[in-house]
């Protein structure tokens, strides 16, 4: 089978990450690991990137409710064996289990930045100053012809 000349993950990679994302979600909503850093915070799993050997999961979640997210993303590091045991129940038909690492997941940090950017006084004047570039333009088009 030819490579894929693209640096993105395949589509098995993208599919299996679903699905231990799926499956990593129930554990933690059932609540079944012991640790009251991990059971006093709702844990959002929101994506999970599988290495191309679909051994190795890194898990990207956001603590919601706890107040050190660092801590709950070492407490979750912690007990990772565990998870992959409990999760291996719903993956019966991956050969290999694969080992999970948990991340804290920055990428509503980034929108947020973005967004408060957007909204930022220089960039709307500088968007204000794109508006009056097109009137301008658009006169002098009306008036060259």
């Amino acid at each position: 089978m030819p490579r894929s000349t693209t640096s993105g993950p395949s589509q098995r990679m993208l599919r299996v990450g679903e699905q231990v994302r799926h499956a990593l979600s129930e554990t933690l909503q059932r609540g079944e690991i012991i640790d009251p850093l991990i059971e006093n915070a709702v844990v959002s799993v929101s994506e999970v990137r599988m290495s191309p050997d679909l051994k190795i999961a890194t898990a990207f979640v956001s603590p919601l409710g706890a107040k050190d997210a660092g801590a709950v993303i070492e407490a979750l590091n912690k007990h990772a064996k565990f998870v992959r045991g409990r999760v291996s129940g719903a993956l019966r038909q991956m050969k290999y289990m694969p080992e999970f690492r948990f991340r804290l997941d920055t990428s509503f940090d980034n929108f947020a930045r973005i967004n408060d950017l957007l909204k930022s006084p220089e960039v709307a004047r500088d968007l204000d100053g794109d508006e009056h570039d097109k009137d301008d333009k658009a006169k002098y088009d009306k008036d060259g012809e």
